[in-house]
């Protein structure tokens, strides 16, 4: 999962950022507010996490131009600010969740994974594990990925991580672009062409699991994780 923090503070985001990354989850840090604004409005990230009081622009003003502009992602708010009438334009402008200074590591580790799972980019099923069709994944250590039919093989950590956005996007087209600043950040050029040569890895991985879900190419857009037709 790839989150965006936005926060002046720099200790505060620095202190958040190791957090998350503890987590495994994948952070950019900006410290102002017109910043923030550009990375918000990339629609790369699967969760922003938004301080009120930023120079340049607030908070409030970020989530209302995003919002303007189509951008979905669920915004949490974070921020120094108790009073009511702050909260209330905090959901007003389009946040989803407020989550006031100072606050305990575990609340703000709860509030993320409940947003992300409201906004159902992640599915897990009883055991925890990410599901999509017949697919699941085991995001942990042992980085396998298995189906119904009892079959699992082991995934590369690009592997691991193109699947994982597939399988949190089932049904969604992911393109070329999107994918290679998911996973290998803005400065990509380098590894741009590598795109297609992890999805070859990662198709035939679930071929080999005889899955009914596929990988397929959309001419001029990029890739959808979809169930196989059926003739």
């Amino acid at each position: 999962m790839k989150l965006l923090i936005v926060e002046d503070e720099k200790r505060m985001s620095e202190a958040v950022c190791a957090i998350l990354r503890q987590e495994k989850y994948d952070v950019d840090a900006y410290y102002d507010g017109f910043g923030g604004l550009e990375a918000a409005r990339s629609n790369i990230y699967d969760l922003i996490i938004l301080d009120v009081m930023l120079p340049g622009m607030n908070g409030f003003e970020i989530a209302r131009n995003i919002r303007k502009e189509g951008v979905q992602t669920p915004v949490l708010m974070l921020t120094a600010r108790a009073d009511t009438d702050d909260k209330v334009e905090g959901l007003d402008s389009g946040a989803d969740d407020y989550l006031t200074k100072p606050f305990e590591t575990k609340e703000l580790l709860a509030r993320i994974r409940a947003m992300l799972r409201r906004n159902n980019i992640q599915s897990t099923d009883d055991t925890g594990k990410l599901s999509a069709g017949d697919l699941k994944l085991d995001q942990g250590k042992s980085m396998l990925i298995n189906t119904e039919n009892g079959m699992d093989v082991r995934l590369s950590e690009k592997e691991l991580h193109i699947i994982e956005i597939f399988m949190t996007n089932a049904g969604n087209i992911i393109s070329k672009e999107q994918l290679a600043v998911k996973i290998w950040g803005y400065e990509n050029e380098a590894e741009y062409n590598n795109v297609e040569v992890y999805i070859s890895f990662t198709r035939k991985k679930i071929q080999y699991l005889d899955s009914k879900m596929e990988i397929k190419a959309v001419r001029g857009l990029g890739y959808e994780l979809r169930q196989k037709e059926t003739s």
